[in-house]
């Protein structure tokens, strides 16, 4: 597979979402967690929406437990826990696996097209970013480390692209 369309997840709130719906769009995918280190990255991650979002920019937000177990709310409460304590606007999804036996297709899809360091293919932590262009085609893989405002002028490259 070329692009991440054929791909389909369902959201916090039970909705199933085919990813073609955001056809034409760049989109920075994420797998997150409300009780980790990084988790101040919510915030970074909904100012490059505010900042981006009228010019064609979604970030889909992935919760997950693999990691030390720093997501171990219902869906209901990671709403609730985003938007009390960042105010978090972009889409969240349903927690999911992204390695191992039931690790979600969308993230085998993501690990192939951008494998990480020295190729490794499994995430490693928490707020892994993957950023994809508006032709639904993986362009990037980010560590955990990275910092939402250093991926922007990436984003922005693809926005005038």
């Amino acid at each position: 597979m070329g692009d991440i369309y054929d791909f389909s997840a369902t959201t916090a709130d039970g909705s199933d979402v085919n990813l073609a719906d955001y056809r034409g769009k760049v989109l920075l995918i994420v797998n997150t967690a409300s009780k980790c280190g990084f988790t101040p990255q919510y915030e970074g991650l909904e100012a490059l929406r505010s900042d981006f979002s009228d010019r064609g920019f979604e970030i889909l937000a992935f919760p997950c437990n693999q990691f030390g177990n720093q997501e171990p709310g219902t869906e209901e409460e990671i709403v609730e826990f985003c938007s009390l304590n960042f105010s978090t606007t972009f889409p969240l999804f349903a927690k999911i696996d992204v390695n191992g036996s039931d690790a979600h297709p969308l993230y085998e899809h993501l690990k192939e097209q951008a494998p990480g360091v020295l190729g490794t293919k499994s995430i490693k932590w928490n707020f892994t970013k993957f950023l994809v262009n508006s032709n639904g085609e993986v362009v990037k893989r980010y560590a955990s480390k990275d910092k939402p405002a250093s991926i922007a002028k990436d984003i922005e490259a693809l926005l005038e692209a």
